[in-house]
């Protein structure tokens, strides 16, 4: 049954004034016929009546039509404004528009990336059945291996360990502990790690990294203590001369160490020798940066072989650590120099382009080592650099916006740092990243396209990007896009 046929009106909400009935109700017709008809008979009643009224002693019948037709005039007058006040008490008030609710927040697109990342993670994680070390669980060098079975490696397990780790374990199909007990298999008989080409020799950056990534997610101290030992006894000049004369090898030690051991007593003496290699490039005011290989050392290898070239990547690579190690250890004077020097040097760039200069171009190195097994032969490493997240994340070391702010080179840092975010930014699909180098996309097994360490350090970037830019205390906290 219709409410019509109940009787009823149509439902409403409750405070919702209800229908007015068609041509209004008594009062309101009153009123209105009053306004428009009751003022004129008013005004002309007025005006008769005195016209009738007065005495004939007022001079001739001019002055008693004045004075009677502006009395009802004045009275006609008064009748529309008291007809208009009631027209407007009884009417009611005007309905008012409710204000459209506000858009919803539009989620931006860093989350999709995030959550495009981690599903490949979970699609490409390599379970394999080792006869000698368990069961493995990690991912290969390259997302998209083209060259065999995927199996899991050290290197490319930290790195998937720190890329859980940064977006949080969102579920259950990537394990934290699935991966920590992989690395601890993956170790080498004699204790530390390696690349999956250097062999079964440990190399003191792959296991450095490998134990800041199992620091990082909880491993206890004591057992990292024993493999932290034998990363340092490994690392040094007699032992290691071709890495102590390496920015990246050098630099890679101390971020992995600064994590799983603050209190190593290498780290003040690597540090002093970063400091100590530093170069400076008068095309760009005589700051001082870095070359791919520290300043002539007495244990380098060749130190004449080739004039050291100032590096972006490396100078990046330089701050940063020298940015941890400054919180970790504290600094003096001298260091502080160096490092705020190197951040003035990245600074300097002279591109009007900073999301397409040269600072930013990705770089190549090779890492040759003498075979530990054959002299006459060398161990090479090929190590890739993803240039504009190193100088982004250099670039978002707490000293480096001060250092702008100190010489007016604010606007200079906000370029440059939008620069290197749209780099990072424009190099992924779908939260993984590809290298590239001079623009070709390489898919040979020799040169990897989906490296896991670049979909790392691009997520991580990106992420630590996201973080400085949020300001909770402005009415608009969205940021530019990258």
């Amino acid at each position: 049954m219709s409410q019509q046929q109940l009787g009823r009106g149509p439902l409403r909400a409750p405070g919702t004034p209800g229908p007015v009935p068609q041509g209004g109700s008594p009062p309101a017709r009153f009123v209105g016929w009053l306004g428009r008809f009751g003022c004129v008979a008013a005004g002309y009643a007025v005006f008769q009546f005195l016209f009738e009224v007065l005495p004939d002693s007022i001079d001739g019948a001019p002055a008693k039509y004045l004075i009677a037709g502006l009395s009802g005039l004045a009275t006609a007058g008064m009748t529309w404004l008291a007809a208009a006040l009631l027209r407007a008490r009884t009417s009611g008030p005007a309905p008012l528009t409710a204000p459209a609710p506000p858009a919803p927040a539009v989620p931006g697109p860093l989350p999709q990336v995030f959550g495009s990342a981690y599903d490949t993670l979970v699609a490409q994680v390599a379970e394999v059945d080792d006869p000698v070390r368990g069961r493995l669980i990690g991912w290969p060098h390259s997302l998209l291996e083209l060259d065999g079975p995927a199996r899991p490696t050290s290197l490319a397990t930290a790195y998937g360990l720190h890329i859980v780790l940064d977006l949080g374990v969102p579920d259950g199909r990537l394990h934290t502990g699935d991966l920590i007990d992989t690395l601890w298999r993956l170790r080498l008989q004699g204790g530390g790690w390696s690349a999956r080409s250097q062999g079964a020799v440990a190399r003191p950056e792959v296991t450095a990294m490998v134990l800041g990534a199992l620091a990082r997610a909880g491993a206890s101290r004591e057992r990292l203590a024993d493999e932290v030992a034998r990363c340092e006894a490994g690392f040094t000049p007699e032992l290691d001369s071709t890495g102590r004369a390496l920015t990246h090898v050098v630099t890679t030690v101390m971020r992995g160490l600064l994590r799983a051991a603050p209190d190593a007593p290498i780290l003040p003496v690597l540090r002093e020798a970063l400091v100590d290699g530093a170069l400076s490039d008068p095309q760009r005011q005589h700051r001082r940066c870095w070359s791919h290989r520290l300043g002539v050392l007495p244990w380098a290898v060749h130190p004449a072989r080739q004039p050291a070239q100032p590096s972006a990547v490396h100078t990046a690579q330089a701050v940063v650590a020298l940015d941890r190690a400054a919180r970790v250890l504290g600094e003096g004077p001298v260091e502080r120099a160096v490092r705020e020097d190197g951040v003035r040097w990245l600074l300097a760039c002279p591109a009007t382009a900073h999301d397409a200069c040269a600072d930013l171009a990705n770089l190549r190195e090779e890492v040759r080592r003498r075979h530990p097994d054959d002299s006459s032969h060398h161990e090479v490493l090929n190590v890739r650099h993803f240039t504009a997240s190193w100088i982004l994340r250099a670039l978002l070391t707490p000293g480096a916006l001060e250092i702008a702010r100190e010489d007016g080179l604010e606007e200079a840092w906000q370029e440059r740092l939008n620069g290197a975010a749209g780099a990072v930014w424009a190099a992924q699909t779908d939260g993984i990243w590809s290298w590239s180098r001079d623009g070709a996309m390489f898919t040979t097994t020799e040169e990897l396209r989906q490296p896991i360490w670049m979909t790392y350090q691009g997520l991580s970037a990106l992420r630590a990007h996201a973080v400085w830019m949020y300001r909770p205390d402005t009415p608009d906290t969205r940021t530019r896009p990258v």
